[in-house]
């Protein structure tokens, strides 16, 4: 195995390659800090990095003889999330050099299962909206979304091949269109969030990367406890509902075609596609979801409003926080029924399809350091269902967009499994790999599903 490809492989090969005796946990750590030494300078991901302390790790896994499904895989780790032995500064200069006592959950099940935590990956101010340091991977004139962009620009750039992010809006489905790789928001309470900062608990969770399904389905099995199962191979062909939600104008009109025609390629694929009708109270969870968490982030970060206001950023000042002092109790309240209105509705809306297909994001990573807009995500976020974003597209500037793929409450295996599906029909046309191309043509597609 040449040392130089090591940084290419997938995390279950090299867990595999480790466990076979092919390559050492310190080989494989000397291979990605080289990777990073290589990138890191223009994609600027990581907020804290030591190499001494990486290899320090590698050589008590090969000393120690361990096993685990993640033995010498490499890790990024969002900013927003403690480790013990690194500084987690959750974005912000009112934290710095802040040092957890302990990991959490998903930094130790990481650990226990043999990665290797390589450093703490860049987010935005409290995973919020003020834009860390990061650059996107491809194009440095762009952004690579938020909050968690480091984490979503370590896997593109080829620096880990696992991360670990948040969602709370379109922090980890966002990031992970706009870079090209595989993102996860798994069903709520799937993943224990102890030790990550909360920021609206009503819809936080944990969010991973990979540059495969494979890695993400090995990666939520460590974090959940269970045995590794690999994804069905003998899935049929899904029920696939296309869901223009209520956002849809806001979708550049070439990738609006780029999702019209993956629908069609779909259906002669063998799916039974169909439009999928959301249920009308879906029209106000974009609106829900902007109170429950602006409400709910006020009132975590109390203190820091009182005592360290001149250190928020005006862009955290004047968005989240203004709309959150803003809302009144009531006003939660009742946004907190209308979302649980809304599940109950989607619930129902999922016994015809076994995924719904949507577009991740209004199109290609924006020019600028802005993190880009979030609402293609907010509602799914707030519906607590499992969500992927997978790379099958490019855009008009030849830049990555992806299409998000959401499945039932609890249902993230069946989900893994259609997305396999759907991910082979439209990133593998007769064999080969080639994303859909964003057609510029202003005309409309001819003919249909």
């Amino acid at each position: 195995m040449s040392y130089r490809a090591l940084h290419r492989l997938g995390a279950a090969e090299i867990a595999a390659a480790v466990r076979g005796g092919a390559v050492s946990c310190e080989a494989v750590a000397r291979a990605f800090l080289d990777r990073i030494a290589e990138r890191e300078p223009a994609v600027l991901a990581f907020e804290h990095l030591d190499p001494a302390q990486v290899l320090a790790q590698a050589r008590q896994l090969d000393k120690l003889g361990r096993d685990g499904p993640l033995l010498g895989v490499p890790v990024a780790v969002k900013d927003i999330i403690d480790t013990r032995d690194m500084p987690t500064a959750y974005g912000s200069p009112i934290y710095a050099g802040h040092r957890p006592v302990r990991d959490a959950t998903c930094v130790a099940l990481s650990r226990r299962a043999g990665a290797i935590v390589m450093g703490k990956a860049v987010t935005a101010e409290f995973a919020v909206v003020h834009p860390g340091k990061t650059r996107h991977p491809v194009d440095p004139s762009r952004t690579p979304g938020g909050s968690s962009s480091g984490s979503a620009a370590a896997v593109a750039a080829d620096m880990v091949p696992l991360a670990l992010g948040t969602q709370t809006t379109g922090s980890t489905i966002k990031p992970a269109s706009y870079c090209g790789v595989v993102g996860y928001r798994p069903t709520f309470g799937t993943i224990r969030c102890s030790g990550v900062m909360e920021s609206a608990g009503s819809c936080d969770t944990a969010g991973l990367y990979a540059r495969t399904l494979e890695d993400i389905s090995l990666y939520r099995d460590v974090l959940v406890g269970t045995e590794p199962v690999p994804i069905a191979g003998d899935t049929p062909a899904p029920r696939i509902g296309f869901c223009r939600t209520p956002q849809w104008d806001r979708v550049d009109p070439a990738c609006q075609r780029l999702f019209e025609d993956a629908a069609a390629r779909l259906a002669r694929a063998g799916a039974h596609v169909t439009e999928a009708e959301l249920p009308p109270e879906f029209d106000a969870a974009e609106e829900a979801h902007r109170l429950i968490t602006s409400r709910e982030f006020v009132l975590n970060f109390a203190w820091e409003i009182e005592h360290r206001w001149s250190d928020l950023s005006p862009a955290l000042r004047e968005g989240k926080i203004r709309v959150g002092l803003d809302c009144s109790h009531e006003r939660y309240r009742a946004a907190c029924r209308q979302a649980d209105i809304c599940r109950n509705r989607l619930d129902a809306v999922f016994e015809r399809y076994d995924l719904l297909l949507a577009p991740a994001t209004t199109g290609e990573a924006p020019v600028g350091t802005n993190t880009g807009d979030s609402s293609l995500c907010s509602s799914w976020t707030l519906m607590h269902v499992p969500t992927l974003s997978v790379p099958v597209f490019t855009g008009p500037a030849g830049l990555p967009v992806g299409v998000q793929l959401i499945g039932a409450r609890g249902e993230d295996r069946k989900l893994f499994a259609a997305a396999r599906w759907v991910y082979r029909k439209l990133a593998f046309p007769a064999g080969k790999r080639r994303p859909l191309q964003a057609d510029t043509d202003p005309r409309p597609l001819n003919g249909g599903w």
